[in-house]
Order: C-alpha cells, then sequence, then structure tokens
C-alpha cells in the first residue's frame, strides 16, 4: 500500500495556535488528484488515566461545550510548545489534580481523523497515584473530582457516561493494564 501525497496546500482559516485550516491538493497512488482536501491542524494533547495505589480511578464529572450534559472524563490537556507528551501528561495530572504517579504507561499516540487531521492524542496511564499538592488548574470548565473503583468504570463506560471519544477510547485501553 502506498500514502497519498501532497502536492500543494493552502491556508484558508488560521485562529492563532488553537486551529488551522487547509486545502490541500493530493495525488493518489494510482496517480489520481484530488483538490482541496480539507485538513484541519489542532494542538497535539494528552489523555491520562489516573489510578491510586488503592485501585480508584481518579476523574472528572464536567461539562464540555460540545458534549449534552455532564460527562465522565479524565485528565487532560494540550502539549505545550517543545513539551514531551510525558512531561505534559505528568504536568496536566498534577495541575489537575494534585496527584503525582510512581508508575507511567504509554498507552500510544493516536490521530484524532484519519482523512482530516485534527490533532494527535497521546495517552497514558498513571499508576500509583498519590496527592502531593494543591489543585491547580486553569480550566474554563467546571469539573468535579470522583475516585471510582473498576466495577463504576466498566458500568460507566457501558452506559456511555464518558462522552468524548478520546476519554472512553483511553479508559479503555488502560482497564488492559490494570
Amino acid at each position: 500500500m502506498q500514502a497519498w501525497k501532497t502536492l500543494d496546500k493552502r491556508t484558508v482559516f488560521e485562529n492563532g495556535k488553537w486551529i488551522t485550516v487547509e486545502l490541500r491538493t493530493l495525488e493518489l497512488p494510482d496517480g489520481q488528484t484530488i483538490e482541496d482536501w480539507a485538513w484541519i491542524i489542532l494542538p497535539e494533547y494528552v489523555n491520562v488515566v489516573a489510578v491510586t495505589e488503592i485501585g480508584r480511578f481518579v476523574c472528572f464529572q464536567q461539562v464540555k461545550y460540545a458534549v449534552d450534559g455532564v460527562s465522565l472524563a479524565t485528565v487532560g490537556g494540550y502539549i505545550e510548545p517543545n513539551e514531551l507528551p510525558l512531561a505534559a501528561a505528568q504536568r496536566e495530572l498534577l495541575e489537575e489534580t494534585g496527584y503525582s504517579a510512581t508508575e507511567w504507561i504509554n498507552l500510544g499516540n493516536y490521530a484524532v481523523d484519519g482523512n482530516r487531521g485534527a490533532g494527535v492524542a497521546h495517552f497514558f496511564l498513571a499508576k500509583g497515584v498519590v496527592k502531593t499538592q494543591e489543585i491547580n488548574a486553569d480550566d474554563l470548565e467546571e469539573q468535579q473530582m470522583v475516585l471510582l473503583d473498576r466495577p463504576e468504570i466498566e458500568s460507566a463506560l457501558r452506559a456511555g457516561a464518558f462522552k468524548v471519544l478520546a476519554w472512553a477510547a483511553v479508559m479503555s485501553l488502560a482497564l488492559m493494564h490494570v
């Protein structure tokens, strides 16, 4: 199998570091050309499943603008310029929860949209988390931290309580390691 080739690209919308939209000209392996293929550039981000020493999952109940009602959520945030994904995961965990972890497992990095880009998600499992400082989050959304056991997490996943795909995916991947 051969990859598609980018022949040309032009920016049609830009909003600082948050989003860039390009229209690209692509060449398929069979030589066919596609004009005006939309490509979305978003910042890379991390999501972290945090598990305490006694097996409780650190989650949030929160709202998001694009989500109907309250959702369960994992720790997460954007990777800063020149920041490594693990460092971002460690920073986000500490800022959002006040917890630090003794063990980190990289669960992989994933294209958000295989055809249009839309950023890359880096997933981590933090095990043995303990409270080491006060919360220092700058999130816009109101959040309430909750500690759930594995049966509660599995039930929440089955019920669709993690309403953002990345949160459901990272939690499902993490369960294979806990």
